[in-house]
C-alpha cells in the first residue's frame, strides 16, 4: 500500500462512491477555501494499482509560527473498521504531513456513531460504530469526547428524514399533525417559495442578518454568501430558496373560505327551520357556533390583510434557507427569518420544500443539520430540536473531531495561542 497525491478526477470517481460522501469533500469546496487561503491536497492510498482510501486535505499556514495545520473535512473517505488500511493509511499521511510542514491532522469523519430515534434514544441492536472510535484512539488520534452541544468545528449531533424509496405522502404521514396543519395553513396564506438569483444575495443576507441579532450569533459577510455561491452555485451543490407572501392569494382564499362558512350556516339554518333537515338541536347549535366563530376569524383576518397590504405592499419576504446539495442527502446549511414577520412560520414551508426536492429527485435523505445531544427541556436549544423533530425522522450521532498530533510541542503553543485568540474575540463580542 502507498499514499499518492491522486488528481482531481481520480479523486471525484473515487469520494462520489463512497458512503461518507459529502459536499465538505469536493473539489468545489476545496476551490471555495482557496479564497480564505487554504491549500487543498487530493491523497489516495493505492494497493496494488487500485485506491482503496482517499480524502480532500485542506492545509493552513498558522500566523506567526508559520507552521501548518492540516483538515480533512469530513474525511477522510475509508474504512474505519480496517484497522489495517486506516494504520497504513496514517502513517502514510503522517510522513506526507511532515512534509509540508504540518503539526496535527484534524479529521470528524462522517461516520455515524450509535443509532438514535426520533427521541435522540439509542435504538436497541441499531447501528454501533464504537470500533471506528477505538481503532482511530488505538492508532494515537486524540478524540475530543462525545460532546454534546455545538462545540465542534462541523456539528456532531444531527436531525434528518430518511427519503430513499419514500413517497411524498409516507414522510408526511411520520410528521406531527401541527406540522402538517401549519404547511396546510401556509399554503391557504399564500406562502410560496422560489429559487433565488445571484443578484438577490443581499435579500438573503439581510434575512440572515436579522437572524443573528435576534439569536446572538455573529454572521458572516455578504461576501461569503457570494464566494459561496461563485464556488458551489453552477455545480448543483447551492441553492437558496426564499418564501414570499402574496397577500393578494390570501385575501382571495380568505374570502372563499368565509363564503363558503357563510353559505353553510345559512343552508342549515334554512333547511333546520323549514324541517328539510333533521338534527339533534344540541349538534345544530353546535355546527352554527363554529361557523359562527370560523365568520368571525375570518372577518378579522380579512382586516389584518388589508392592513399587512397597507403596509407591506402585495407581496412580501418572509425568510430563506441556504441548502447544500450533494451525494446521498439534501442539508440545510444557513437560515432565518425576518423579526416583524415570524409570525408566519415560514421556516416549515422552506424546510418542506426541501423535503420535497429530497424526495422527488431520489436523494436518501434531508439533513436538517446541527442540533444539541442535549435533549433536556432546560437546554436553550431544545425548541430547535423540537422543530425538526415535528418533521419525524430521527436524531444522528457522528463518532466526533479528532487530531492527530504530529508535533506535540508546537501543538501545545498552537493550542495556547488559539484559546487566547478565542478568549480575546469572546471579550471583544461582549462589548
Amino acid at each position: 500500500m502507498k499514499l499518492k497525491t491522486i488528481s482531481e478526477k481520480e479523486f471525484k470517481n473515487y469520494a462520489d462512491k463512497s458512503s461518507q460522501i459529502t459536499f465538505y469533500q469536493t473539489i468545489s469546496w476545496a476551490n471555495l477555501k482557496k479564497k480564505n487561503n487554504w491549500q487543498a491536497h487530493y491523497l489516495g492510498l493505492e494497493d496494488k494499482g487500485k485506491i482503496i482510501a482517499a480524502s480532500l486535505i485542506l492545509s493552513k499556514t498558522l500566523p506567526i509560527i508559520k507552521k501548518k495545520m492540516f483538515y480533512a473535512p469530513r474525511g477522510f473517505l475509508i474504512d474505519y473498521k480496517n484497522k489495517e488500511v486506516l494504520k497504513e493509511f496514517t502513517k502514510e499521511i503522517k510522513v506526507y504531513a511532515k512534509k509540508e510542514n504540518a503539526i496535527f491532522i484534524k479529521i470528524d469523519p462522517y461516520v455515524e456513531y450509535k443509532e438514535r430515534d426520533n427521541n435522540g434514544d439509542i435504538v436497541q441492536d441499531g447501528i454501533d460504530n464504537h470500533e471506528c472510535v477505538d481503532n482511530l484512539k488505538e492508532l494515537g488520534y486524540k478524540h475530543f469526547g462525545f460532546n454534546l452541544m455545538q462545540d465542534t468545528l462541523q456539528p456532531r449531533w444531527m436531525h434528518v428524514i430518511e427519503t430513499d424509496g419514500k413517497t411524498l405522502d409516507e414522510v408526511m404521514k411520520d410528521m406531527e399533525s401541527k406540522t402538517r396543519q401549519i404547511l396546510r395553513k401556509n399554503e391557504r396564506s399564500g406562502i410560496h417559495t422560489r429559487e433565488i438569483e445571484k443578484e438577490e444575495l443581499p435579500l438573503f443576507k439581510d434575512i440572515m442578518q436579522h437572524t443573528s441579532d435576534r439569536r446572538e450569533f455573529i454572521d458572516r459577510p455578504l461576501s461569503y454568501y457570494e464566494n459561496m455561491w461563485d464556488a458551489l452555485h453552477d455545480d448543483g451543490i447551492l441553492k437558496i430558496l426564499v418564501a414570499e407572501i402574496d397577500f393578494n392569494e390570501f385575501e382571495k382564499n380568505t374570502k372563499e373560505e368565509l363564503e363558503t362558512n357563510e353559505k353553510e350556516l345559512k343552508d342549515r339554518t334554512y333547511k333546520y327551520e323549514n324541517q328539510i333537515l333533521k338534527m339533534n338541536p344540541k349538534k345544530y347549535e353546535q355546527h352554527n357556533k363554529k361557523n359562527e366563530q370560523e365568520i368571525e376569524r375570518l372577518k378579522k383576518q380579512l382586516k389584518k390583510i388589508k392592513d399587512y397590504k397597507e403596509k407591506y405592499g402585495d407581496k412580501k419576504l418572509l425568510g430563506g434557507i441556504l441548502f447544500l446539495i450533494y451525494g446521498n442527502e439534501v442539508l440545510s446549511l444557513h437560515g432565518g427569518t425576518l423579526d416583524d414577520v415570524m409570525q408566519f412560520q415560514s421556516a416549515y414551508t422552506i424546510h418542506f420544500a426541501g423535503v420535497k426536492y429530497a424526495v422527488l429527485n431520489h436523494y436518501k435523505r434531508y439533513n436538517f443539520y446541527g442540533i444539541t445531544g442535549d435533549f433536556r427541556k432546560e437546554n436553550p436549544l431544545y425548541g430547535l430540536y423540537l422543530f425538526k423533530k415535528s418533521f419525524g425522522g430521527h436524531v444522528v450521532e457522528l463518532i466526533g473531531e479528532f487530531d492527530y498530533i504530529i508535533s506535540p510541542t508546537w501543538y501545545h503553543i498552537y493550542k495556547l495561542a488559539f484559546a487566547t485568540y478565542h478568549k480575546l474575540k469572546n471579550i471583544k463580542k461582549k462589548k
